[in-house]
């Protein structure tokens, strides 16, 4: 630890990591990387799906496309640096890399919480109420929607970034994570910062509860039309869909509800680190997997990419 310390200048911290380098933990972090690796892959094909083909081009698969840009975000504020970290030796973040990683992991957590629960009420409109469904997602809607849910997460991520970073910090700087998470790092805080780790809790609370409320409202309802349909089909679509949207959704809110949500005296670093990668890194990688899997129109579309790229090659 003196060797890593001596590396670094006074203001940086040490991130003590997730991994040591025992077999068992290299295939663990082998594994990690390979889940990166296909999140990058499969958001960047999603998002070029739904860009080129106009079939894709409807409210849904527009919401898609900003989820696949959170998730590519999410995944690169901190997997790039801890896999840097541990393939150097070098456990140092500099007071500024910290800052930004809080900032953005907050901003784009924050972001796509919300987004998911408006998504629940986007499918909710389609299927209870299709024949409105142009008016009530019109393109106006769907990017106050979007900028709504990129806007409050960028707002949170700074406000907490700015008071996390404000506060003074003990010659111990060894943060007990793989990234510089908030809770973390506050605990490190050489005066007492329960005053705003309540209030943390309590912001929590809303981000979290706010988005699963419209999820429940709006799934409670959609249950309620599909369950009324005629056509066997039409009735299979619709569940099909749904469950694809609440399987994401429950890795994401899982996780982020254990990590947050749990009183202070329950919270074990170790199990906050495994939980975290959940949904700084798993989530991200199956939200395009579920979407277009479980999709005719994703499908579809992929396959009409792969002809044309045959039909150039061929030529």
């Amino acid at each position: 630890m003196e060797t890593w310390l001596n590396q670094s200048s006074i203001d940086d911290f040490v991130l003590l990591g997730i991994f040591s380098h025992s077999p068992i933990d290299l295939v663990l972090f082998s594994a990690v990387m390979v889940v990166f690796t296909v999140a990058l892959f499969g958001n960047i094909l999603l998002l070029l799906l739904i860009y080129i083909d106009p079939r894709l081009h409807t409210p849904m698969y527009f919401f898609l496309s900003q989820l696949s840009i959170m998730d590519l975000m999410l995944v690169c504020t901190n997997v790039p640096k801890m896999a840097v970290n541990f393939l150097s030796g070098r456990k140092s973040i500099s007071f500024g890399g910290c800052s930004m990683q809080i900032g953005l992991f907050v901003a784009f957590v924050g972001s796509e919480g919300l987004l998911l629960g408006l998504m629940a009420y986007d499918r909710y409109v389609a299927i209870s109420h299709p024949l409105h469904y142009p008016i009530l997602m019109s393109q106006r809607v769907c990017l106050q929607i979007v900028g709504g849910s990129w806007a409050f997460g960028t707002v949170d991520g700074l406000i907490q970034m700015v008071i996390v970073m404000t506060f003074p910090y003990c010659d111990s700087r060894e943060v007990n994570h793989f990234f510089c998470e908030m809770l973390s790092v506050l605990k490190l805080a050489c005066v007492d910062t329960s005053l705003f780790e309540n209030i943390i809790f309590a912001c929590c609370v809303f981000m979290l509860f706010l988005p699963f409320s419209i999820i429940v409202a709006s799934y409670a309802r959609i249950l309620g039309s599909v369950i009324r349909m005629c056509s066997t089909q039409a009735r299979k679509k619709a569940l099909g869909t749904c469950f694809s949207h609440l399987t994401a959704v429950s890795l994401f809110y899982g996780a982020a509800m254990f990590i947050y949500l749990r009183p202070k005296h329950y919270r074990v670093p170790a199990h906050d680190k495994v939980v975290s990668v959940f949904y700084t890194v798993l989530t991200p990688m199956l939200n395009p997997l579920i979407y277009s899997l479980r999709n005719r129109e994703v499908m579809g579309a992929l396959r009409k990419g792969l002809g044309r790229c045959r039909i150039t090659m061929q030529h």
